[in-house]
């Protein structure tokens, strides 16, 4: 699994990569806001914090959420060299993907390319990323994992024990 895990983390860190840089050198020259359907745009934005752009007026300098992203994505590859399930895998893929894509991201630009728009009766979602889909996907299976095996404390589903006073 852990082979597998690595290359869907490399395949989603090069989709989102490649994507941005379309977005910056191709799509958004000029910059502007492209209507894709009644509810979607293409648009070029920067967040300097994390999800939804929390921590962003904070100040922190990228390297910071960089280096948490970073660290994360390691701690997730110790849980993925551990993991015999194909879903875990997968969510681990995705999220080590989308974790290191953003943190790269940071840590050369400052902020990260969000560009992905979706808006209902003039309501925005903030805008976000292929990583950011990734994370999202990453986490709603390792969810569903949890609710399919009803074990949340263990990346490796240890055996129940035989005493149950212990």
């Amino acid at each position: 699994m852990l082979r597998y895990g690595l290359l869907l983390a490399a395949a989603w860190f090069i989709v989102d990569h490649g994507t941005k840089w379309w977005i910056r050198e191709w799509v958004m020259d000029p910059p502007r806001v492209i209507p894709v359907t009644d509810f979607f745009n293409l648009v070029l934005g920067s967040n300097t914090g994390v999800s939804f752009g929390i921590l962003g007026a904070a100040g922190l300098p990228p390297f910071v959420l960089s280096f948490v992203s970073f660290a994360i994505a390691l701690a997730l590859l110790v849980w993925l060299a551990r993991t015999r399930d194909r879903l875990v895998a997968t969510a681990l893929g995705l999220l080590i993907g989308g974790a290191l894509a953003n943190g790269l991201d940071r840590l050369l630009r400052g902020a990260v390319t969000d560009f992905l728009d979706f808006h209902v009766a003039g309501w925005h979602w903030p805008a976000f990323n292929m990583a950011d889909i990734g994370v999202v996907c990453g986490a709603a299976l390792l969810v569903l994992d949890s609710l399919r095996s009803g074990d949340v404390t263990s990346p490796q589903r240890a055996p129940a024990r035989s005493n149950p006073s212990v």
